[in-house]
Order: C-alpha cells, then sequence, then structure tokens
C-alpha cells in the first residue's frame, strides 16, 4: 500500500480520494457478494438444487393483508379489518346499542 501525505493535498484532491476510495470499497462489496452467490450456486447445484429454490426472496415474504370483516351498514365502501382502533362508525354503532356482529360482512 502506498503511503498518501494527505496533508499536502487539497481539499479538492481529498474529496475526490474520498470519492475513488468510496468506489472501491462499493466495488471491492459487490466483488464479494458475486463470488459468495457463486460458490452457493455451486453447493445448491451439488445438492441438485437452485439456489433461488433454498432461499426465500422478498416477494415470497410479501405480508398478505387480511380481509375486511366489517362494513359500515349505509357506507359499503367503508370497511374495518377489526384490527387496531376501532373505527368512529363502529364505536357510534356501538354506543348506540348495535353489536360487532351487526357490521359483519
Amino acid at each position: 500500500m502506498s503511503d498518501i501525505n494527505l496533508t499536502a493535498l487539497s481539499l479538492a484532491e481529498l474529496k475526490k480520494l474520498e470519492k475513488d476510495v468510496g468506489k472501491a470499497i462499493a466495488n471491492f462489496e459487490e466483488r464479494q457478494k458475486a463470488e459468495a452467490r457463486a460458490e452457493a450456486e455451486a453447493v445448491a447445484k451439488k445438492f441438485g438444487f437452485v439456489l433461488g429454490d433454498l432461499v426465500e426472496t422478498s416477494a415470497a415474504k410479501k405480508k398478505t393483508v387480511p380481509e375486511a370483516k366489517y362494513r359500515h351498514p349505509e357506507n359499503p365502501l367503508l370497511t374495518w379489518r377489526g384490527r387496531g382502533r376501532k373505527p368512529g362508525w363502529i364505536s357510534e354503532g356501538l354506543a348506540a346499542g348495535k353489536k360487532l356482529e351487526d357490521f359483519a360482512i
């Protein structure tokens, strides 16, 4: 590794050096990832698999949104999944003597 006299460099030269070092680090990390991916694919292939079959992707982890369980009796566009804070129209209906089952879909 070469010794660089940082105190002799101008601000512009220091910023360029910083930018170049950042790129070098990113390129190094990408090469390491590619090498690790190639090794992992080789091991998966050795056992008769494709790496994608063994690793969960973000699409596989995607959360499913539960369906609405309750609907406003007069405005069917207003729904509630039964999670979190009760919407005002549910609270008002319960205060008026209705039961939660009265709003069930």
